[in-house]
């Protein structure tokens, strides 16, 4: 393993003192996918603080939860008053509520976040600095029948090895006794059976070489072993297939999965493939069935993937599953008191595997879906080189339900907060980088949405992330649009909106003069082409994976005022949203029985956009008798709309007040004496 530790680098963080010495090496730890993932892992320093008296306090700065060491902050850290929390140790019992609330009570800073659970193992162990990551390499070794006895052969005595025991308050306690047992001055390191690895010393240096030591040394081990590096194909892996992505059939049999998992979790959800060769060789090994269903590579994995992931496509057998699951270990708890009652979490899995359709990762948010996919590639790391030893290990059921239902993470639950209205859907948007289908795309998002554009141009600045994904297609070629809308579903598992923006304004002129030899009649076709047949290229392919939708298929029309009233000079424009407008309501007719609603909004006067240039406002309000300033609030209230006001009606219009309306056209044109 590089050890990636930089003197530069790190002398600019210790100006920070004790915090930026950590800091940095908290963010080496972090940024290495191999040690810690998404949250997980934990660090701390000892040193001493000053009270409001101006005395010293010797205290802990431990990271705090909800904070990523990749990314972490000195704020990210909460100050502890080390004596007490050391002695919170020699009770007898403590819950983990408790346990938290004592730690809240030895802050020294009341702002400061929740300190890590597991802060007084941290407080515990005598050396200055220390460093806890879930390593892919100790993993391997741990999760095996005979994980025990690898770690001593690897490490003998310079390591304290602590049998599995459930994070929190049980867990500092054994480590605490393991510590007097086994440790001396020698000692490297802590491992964890199952769990991960401590490494400490006096300066945060010391520990990092120690944790890329231990690491690099469990990786010879497994290379002697003739364990593949990890992040190659997997071991004994089947095949290496290259990646590949889905085509239009594939695309419907994923948006039906994806409207199955939706349904069991209660609420909309979004799929990733997961487009990887460990991935693709993981789903096709004879064994499959029988290694994903072991566990996950630690404990603290559960929340992201559930216990193991769905093997093949029957979600209704996984639910039940997850239901007996549920009622064998709820009742340990159960007999302990009405208190003690759990909630089950929904029993849709969050992972994948199919020899089929590959590797696919599900969750309420895009992000929720990356950071499973990401999990889930380490995870397989692990199996493969587990099995490579003798065979994959990991906990037991009953060990695995009480982390997944642990009254902390059951705490956290009962915290949580409304979604946003759109969470878990997936909308389509064409003519997304600019102008009116740009701002119905960030509109989409801001309510939640995981949204997909298709555009000639490339995605604008800040559309891009893990909710968002930009296909460059020409809406008139119906092959293109076919496979943008596979794309779709490739990044997102299906289509619950589709949004067609995607237009011109076609040439300005009388309609005598579209017939003549200057071109005008090219142009007239070109905005027929684009404004009505890009949006029936649009619709055709959607369809087919949204009326799958788990929320129920949506469909907005961008029209425009001139369908009502159309204006001199705009024949080509006028005639082709009128022809748009009438494709929407047979769509409306046609694609009730399927639960889709299709509605059209007539926007007018919306100048941000690229229909409309300053000359072409010029030209427009010379024809009206008008000023360009009198031509853009030419309404009845007198406002000037922009592209933004129509983006936010549309994602209104996509959203639960519009669930019973279909047909309808909406004018957003501030009042037209001509309409009205």
């Amino acid at each position: 393993m590089l050890n990636r530790w930089d003197d530069t680098e790190a002398a600019r963080w210790a100006e920070l003192g004790d915090l930026g010495e950590i800091t940095y090496g908290s963010r080496l730890v972090g940024a290495d996918p191999a040690l810690v993932l998404h949250g997980g892992g934990n660090t701390s320093i000892k040193g001493s603080s000053t009270d409001a008296w101006g005395e010293p306090v010797p205290t802990l700065w431990v990271k705090g939860s909800g904070w990523d060491l990749a990314t972490l902050e000195p704020p990210g850290f909460a100050p502890l008053r080390l004596e007490p929390v050391r002695r919170l140790a020699d009770l007898d019992e403590l819950s983990d509520t408790e346990m938290v609330n004592q730690l809240r009570i030895h802050l020294l800073d009341a702002s400061a976040p929740n300190p890590s659970v597991e802060a007084i193992l941290h407080a515990l162990l005598p050396q200055r600095a220390v460093l806890h990551s879930h390593a892919d390499a100790v993993l391997a070794l741990t999760n095996t029948a005979d994980g025990d006895a690898r770690v001593r052969d690897l490490w003998g005595d310079r390591v304290v090895v602590v049998p599995y025991v459930m994070p929190g308050f049980d867990l500092a306690r054994v480590c605490a006794a393991e510590w007097r047992a086994q440790a001396h001055d020698g000692t490297e390191a802590m491992v964890l059976l199952n769990h991960g690895i401590f490494t400490f010393g006096e300066t945060t240096r010391q520990a990092y070489d120690s944790m890329i030591d231990r690491i690099s040394e469990a990786e010879q081990s497994l290379a002697r072993a003739g364990v593949p590096s990890f992040g190659e194909a997997g071991a004994g892996a089947a095949d290496n297939r290259s990646t590949r992505s889905i085509g239009p059939d594939e695309a419907e049999t994923v948006a039906e999965l994806r409207a199955a998992l939706s349904a069991a979790a209660g609420v909309p959800v979004v799929l990733r493939a997961v487009r990887d060769p460990r991935a693709e060789a993981f789903c096709t090994r004879s064994d499959v069935a029988s290694v994903a269903r072991r566990g996950p590579a630690t404990p603290d994995h559960i929340i992201r993937t559930k216990q193991f992931p769905m093997v093949g496509r029957d979600v209704a057998a996984f639910v039940d599953g997850y239901r007996s699951y549920f009622e064998r270990n709820a009742a340990r708890h159960d007999a302990d008191g009405p208190q003690t009652a759990l909630t089950m979490l929904d029993p849709a899995p969050r992972v994948v595997v199919d020899s089929g359709l590959g590797l696919w990762t599900a969750g309420h948010r895009a992000a929720d879906c990356d950071i499973a996919a990401d999990i889930y590639l380490h995870t397989i790391d692990v199996i493969c080189a587990a099995e490579a030893l003798g065979g994959y290990v990991a906990l037991s059921e009953a060990e695995l339900f009480d982390v997944e239902y642990w009254e902390l993470e059951q705490a956290k639950l009962a915290r949580v907060g409304a979604s946003a209205a759109l969470a878990g859907q997936v909308a389509l948007v064409t003519g997304a980088a600019s102008g009116i289908g740009r701002a119905a795309a960030e509109a989409l998002a801001a309510a939640g949405a995981a949204v997909v554009g298709i555009d000639l141009a490339p995605a604008p600045e800040g559309a891009t992330g893990p909710a968002r994904h930009h296909a460059v297609a020409d809406v008139t070629d119906s092959a293109a649009v076919t496979d943008a809308v596979a794309s779709a579903v490739e990044r997102f598992g299906g289509i619950d909106i589709v949004v067609v923006a995607a237009g011109i304004f076609g040439p300005s002129a009388a309609l005598g003069d579209l017939v003549d030899d200057s071109g005008l009649g090219t142009a007239w076709q070109q905005t027929f082409d684009i404004n009505v047949s890009g949006a029936a290229n649009t619709l055709a392919a959607g369809h087919r994976v949204l009326r799958h939708s788990p929320a129920g298929g949506r469909v907005v029309i961008v029209g425009s005022k001139n369908v009502p009233a159309p204006g001199r000079g705009a024949a080509a424009y006028s005639a082709s949203k009128a022809a748009l407008t009438q494709l929407a309501r047979v769509a409306a007719l046609e694609w009730a029985a399927d639960g889709i609603t299709v509605n059209v909004v007539h926007p007018d006067g919306v100048f941000d956009t690229g229909l409309w240039s300053d000359d072409l406002i010029d030209q427009r309000a010379a024809a009206y008798g008008l000023t360009s300033e009198q031509y853009r609030q030419r309404n009845l209230l007198g406002h000037e709309l922009a592209s933004a006001d129509v983006g936010e009606l549309i994602a209104q219009m996509c959203g639960p007040a519009f669930a019973h309306t279909t047909g309808a056209q909406i004018p957003q044109d501030g009042g037209s004496d001509r309409v009205v």
